[in-house]
């Protein structure tokens, strides 16, 4: 794989499905990982909440960059916290708030997109911060009624993609963000845009009186579990397959004992709390 993209991994949050991130990441050796924005959520964050599971995902990224993969880590709306570092580098890892590549000779523009998000503006982002705590509690009750309905041998089923699906606002901002990222890139001269922040996989063809360009959005890993992939010159969305429950909870017992494993080239001669640590490299 040449490059691959995620997003919105949401680390810290209830929501996050830390242990199908740890599945897939294991699975893949790209030459590039895009991180687009929304992978700490510093918003929501609390040091009684970090499990072992999301900390092994920090610790695979950092692995995947030590071992050569080139790791551009691009700032999202509740990682703004990073913004203040852009620019930085460590080793194969670099921060940003964008980042553009020439993919066989197409201009490719990469960032979260809140930038097109008023919400997460000023004072309103107040709101903003409000209802991603609004939606880290629907996951949690989705999650509830997902195992009575798995106990009844029922299909599961998705509470925020039906609010979302069923209000009309809603839908039509999601457009209107694809819209306006892909005119954006359209004057700019790039030939695809990137972006994350709306938690909707798309791959689709924007053509205007201007010009044309494809965007992409690599979805995110609280309900779509998506990712994108560049290969043989050409991307695809990627979409992973949950982990079994059986899985998840033999995931966990092996995780458990990473509360207090030095992460390697980051901290390697001590061994301090999960949380202590993501503290201290915040």
């Amino acid at each position: 794989m040449d490059v691959c993209v995620l997003s919105d991994l949401h680390l810290g949050t209830f929501g996050c499905q830390a242990e199908d991130i740890c599945d897939y990441l294991s699975s893949i050796k790209p030459d590039i990982l895009v991180l687009n924005g929304d992978i700490i959520d510093i918003w929501q964050f609390k040091k009684r909440f970090f499990p072992a599971s999301h900390m092994q995902v920090v610790r695979k990224i950092l692995k995947m960059a030590e071992k050569g993969c080139q790791v551009y880590y691009i700032t999202g709306n509740h990682d703004e916290a990073l913004r203040r570092y852009s620019g930085i580098g460590l080793g194969n890892i670099s921060l940003d708030d964008k980042l553009i590549l020439n993919l066989h000779g197409k201009r490719t523009w990469f960032f979260h997109g809140d930038i097109f998000d008023a919400t997460t503006q000023g004072s309103a982002k107040i709101i903003a911060k409000l209802g991603g705590a609004g939606y880290d509690i629907l996951i949690w009750l989705n999650y509830q009624i997902n195992r009575c309905l798995e106990f009844l041998g029922r299909d599961k089923m998705s509470l925020s993609k039906k609010v979302k699906s069923g209000v009309k606002k809603a839908v039509s901002w999601i457009a209107n963000f694809e819209d306006t990222a892909a005119e954006l890139a359209i004057n700019q001269g790039y030939d695809v845009v990137c972006c994350g922040h709306i938690h909707q996989p798309q791959d689709r063809n924007v053509v205007r009186k201007n010009g044309s360009v494809r965007y992409l959005n690599s979805g995110d890993w609280i309900e779509n579990l998506t990712s994108l992939e560049y290969m043989d010159g050409d991307w695809n969305i990627y979409y992973h397959k949950p982990l079994t429950k059986k899985a998840k909870k033999e995931q966990k017992n092996e995780f458990s004992d990473l509360l207090k494993i030095p992460i390697p080239g980051v901290f390697p001669d001590t061994e301090i709390p999960a949380w202590v640590a993501f503290d201290h490299a915040k």
